[in-house]
């Protein structure tokens, strides 16, 4: 029987702290978009706040409650989910949805970049509802993007902690935050109930065809605002469990709510008041606030922006690590802080990250003009979420129906927040489009060229060429190259081997080894297992190794393979290394070399123009991204680098050159 998931207060808070922050800060600046939209506080009436807030709040029940919450999680794969991850579970279903998965995974990482600019550039904006803090700040926003840029790279520097540290840390100020949100909402709500009318959603469809409405459909542009959280919390999901968010989200989703009321209610009490028409940037969230308690809000909203921040940078370290195993981004080094897997920390893309953040900041320099561009990247995201969603449904649950359902209902009121965001382009929308079609561009290049190198990729059965390689270490005529020959082969089958390896061995500046090692690694989910599997191919020179380390182990290939030349000595399986000379004395275990080879487009091939300009982008981009003797700690003094050309094909064979006879005089060309 399964055992049924208990409530634990601890992980509750570190769910808290890392999942909810981007959506938990939206109170700060939906409100605020939704006024400014419409000519300010005293262009507005009641039903059209109340029309608003039924839009609010039935966006959040239905694109995160019911789309996320009780559908999306349940498409996990074991227990990781986000965009990338439901992709690996239809992948199969047809090679088309390689399209969406690429795009709504690029466009969730733009939002990466642009959700800690925006989140934190408005809470410390939110400092001007101070009269004092205000004159600090001065008329200009220089001194808002230093104190922004100073936090955003507080918050970066520490992400190499872990995210579980992280969560508990920031656990119990979201858990304050949300209450104050609660709270402060319902005191407002108990003195003007009547924005309790928003719970029924026809007043939200009555809102969009109202003429007090200026913006019609567009509005849902600004309300859209209030769920940008939910792709994050679908991605979050493998750090914390789906337990954990099953248990949290009511909580979350009555603050939110309450506090949306509150202000809400604050507003219909002051649309009247012409002074509040001169405040630039008004914000209901703060305003409505007493005096005395506004310093507070803003410290704790500030805490809160960067921890909103959290959710989305612990997302895009999911995402990526998805992407990599799918061969849509160049493999990077991860960490992984904690004894869980899903909690993991890029440290390439937490620059990168970081650097993005601190350009948008510069670049906008308000959080109204950065609000342009945020939300329009997600809504692509929620679209090509909807889309893989349906195919699981329908093809691998089974569930046609339900399946149509979901795609008519969310896909249809995806698309016109979409549209409705496509407003903003020319407000800094543009901004959002560029980082998509930047990072989109970089998993197609990657996606083609793993593509067209398996497709040209040539695998000889090993156990044919034993002979060969036998003979070759026994040959002394030939210099000793090494004790120990290493190659890093990812095949998985034991039986063929990479042509370009043998080539190398035998064609290439014959090596001459005692020992000849192909060495894969493959990752446990176990954080501190390690092992390894052997096949010696009949031979005591010629071994194919698989190394099975826990995630949590550092992947130091010659470490482990010294060890394991002890062992294999121990058991008589490898003949003792006559390594004569050493500031440790004489040994057993000779020497090193490990043989890194890389692919290049160097002559003109059957690939097209384009397939060679893709590869060669390719290669260029893993040259920036890294190195593999970088991710497996290699001696750069051990090491040999060969370029091998990709060989596509070549002349006709059938066709042979031929020698002139003597005296023949050859035809010149036509001119």
């Amino acid at each position: 029987m399964k055992k049924r998931p208990t409530f634990r207060f601890g992980m509750f808070l570190v769910t808290i702290g890392i999942v909810y922050g981007d959506i938990g800060t939206s109170p700060m600046y939906v409100m605020k978009s939704i006024l400014e939209g419409n000519g300010g506080i005293t262009q507005i009436n009641d039903r059209f706040i109340i029309g608003s807030l039924s839009l609010v709040i039935w966006t959040i029940t239905l694109l995160t409650t019911i789309k996320y919450v009780l559908i999306a999680m349940k498409a996990d794969n074991h227990g990781e989910g986000g965009i990338f991850s439901l992709y690996s579970l239809v992948r199969d279903c047809g090679k088309w949805l390689i399209v969406p998965a690429m795009l709504g995974g690029a466009a969730l990482l733009a939002d990466g970049v642009l959700t800690p600019a925006v989140t934190v550039t408005t809470a410390v904006e939110g400092l001007r509802s101070i009269e004092r803090m205000d004159r600090f700040l001065g008329s200009g926003q220089w001194k808002v993007v230093f104190i922004t840029l100073l936090i955003i790279s507080t918050l970066f520097s520490i992400q190499r902690a872990g995210t579980s540290r992280i969560g508990k840390a920031f656990g119990p100020v979201m858990l304050l935050w949300f209450s104050f949100l609660g709270l402060t909402g319902a005191a407002h709500i108990v003195s003007l109930p009547v924005v309790l009318k928003a719970f029924n959603p026809v007043y939200a469809v009555e809102v969009l065809l109202s003429p007090a409405n200026k913006l019609g459909f567009m509005i849902l542009g600004s309300v859209f605002l209030a769920t940008t959280g939910a792709e994050a919390l679908y991605s979050d999901m493998g750090h914390v469990g789906k337990e954990n968010i099953y248990f949290s989200w009511p909580f979350v989703k009555i603050c939110l709510i309450l506090n949306y009321l509150g202000q809400g209610a604050w507003i219909i009490q002051n649309q009247a008041n012409s002074s509040l028409a001169q405040v630039l940037d008004l914000n209901p969230f703060f305003l409505m606030l007493p005096v005395l308690l506004r310093p507070f809000a803003v410290i704790l909203g500030a805490a809160a922006a960067i921890i909103a921040s959290q959710a989305l940078i612990t997302g895009s370290y999911t995402l990526v690590s998805e992407a990599i195993l799918l061969d849509l981004l160049p493999h990077l080094e991860i960490r992984y802080p904690s004894d869980t897997k899903g909690q993991l920390y890029i440290g390439t893309v937490n620059s990168a990250l970081w650097i993005g953040c601190s350009l948008v900041v510069l670049y906008f320099r308000s959080g109204a003009r950065m609000e342009s561009a945020y939300g329009l990247a997600i809504t692509v995201t929620m679209l090509m979420t909807t889309v893989l969603l349906w195919v699981y449904l329908s093809k691998l649950r089974h569930k046609t129906a339900l399946a149509y359902l979901m795609l008519l209902v969310f896909g249809g009121i995806e698309t016109i927040f979409f549209i409705s965001s496509l407003s903003k382009f020319m407000h800094g929308g543009y901004v959002t489009v560029f980082l998509t079609l930047l990072l989109l561009a970089l998993e197609a290049i990657w996606y083609r060229g793993t593509y067209l190198e398996q497709k040209y990729a040539t695998r000889l059965t090993i156990r044919e060429h034993i002979p060969s390689l036998v003979a070759l270490h026994n040959d002394e005529e030939v210099p000793l190259l090494a004790h120990n020959l290493v190659y890093l082969e990812s095949g998985q089958d034991p039986e063929t081997i990479d042509r370009d390896i043998l080539y190398s061995i035998l064609d290439k500046d014959t090596k001459r080894a005692q020992a000849y090692w192909f060495v894969g690694v493959n990752v446990l989910n176990e954080p501190k297992a390690m092992n390894y599997e052997l096949e010696t191919y009949g031979t005591d020179c010629i071994f194919r190794i698989r190394l099975n380390l826990g995630f949590q182990r550092s992947q130091r290939i010659n470490i482990y393979l010294r060890q394991i030349v002890q062992d294999l000595q121990a058991r008589g399986e490898l003949p003792d290394q006559d390594k004569k000379y050493s500031i440790y004395g004489k040994s057993t275990v000779g020497t090193f070399k490990f043989c890194i080879i890389h692919k290049s487009v160097t002559t003109k091939t059957e690939l097209s123009d384009l397939d060679e300009h893709i590869l060669n982008a390719k290669y260029a981009i893993r040259r920036v991204a890294g190195s593999k003797e970088r991710w497996y700690g290699l001696d750069t003094s051990s090491l040999i680098r060969e370029n091998v050309p990709l060989i596509t094909g070549g002349g006709s064979t059938k066709d042979r050159i031929r020698r002139a006879e003597p005296g023949a005089q050859a035809e010149p060309a036509a001119e």
